[in-house]
């Protein structure tokens, strides 16, 4: 491993702690409507629908080939689970999309999730968007969208 992937993967790290503590008063539904207020449509900053589906794809397919979370994803219908982050995803970013899923706390209540699985997946999120080179700037949009969740996802 190079040094510069060890000084991204380290960057990646200490800004996802940043983000999730900073933004855990935030509900995305409030941050959402501020990025709609300022005229900007995250959802086209995506590059829409098919942007989001790769990025969703991308990730969950990284996830079960990552050591450190692919057992939680253990009898998951994965083509359903792929279909409503992109449906959250995408009604996050102000797309035309409407979540059909249950809450996250519900959802994820009895799995004993911990912090550091969660943050697997950030990571994984992170590189899947870094393989559609979504830009920096609106890959930070989406983690402030996403990071309030974290209370609803991790319970021990």
């Amino acid at each position: 491993m190079t040094m510069s992937i060890m000084l991204r993967r380290l960057n990646v790290l200490v800004w996802t702690g940043v983000l999730l503590a900073a933004l855990m008063t935030v509900v995305p539904v409030q941050a959402q409507q501020t990025l709609q207020s300022e005229g900007n449509s995250l959802y086209q900053d995506f590059g829409g629908l098919p942007v989001l589906n790769k990025v969703v794809d991308d990730m969950l397919a990284l996830a079960l080939a990552d050591t450190r979370i692919k057992e939680t994803f253990k009898g998951v219908n994965m083509k359903r689970l792929a279909t409503l982050i992109t449906e959250q995803f995408c009604e996050l970013t102000g797309g035309p999309c409407k979540y059909s899923g249950d809450p996250m706390k519900e959802v994820h209540q009895g799995l004993g999730l911990s912090n550091s699985q969660f943050n697997a997946l950030v990571e994984d999120l992170q590189q899947a968007m870094d393989q559609s080179q979504v830009p920096s700037r609106t890959q930070n949009k989406l983690l402030a969208l996403l990071a309030p969740m974290q209370r609803s996802i991790v319970s021990k």
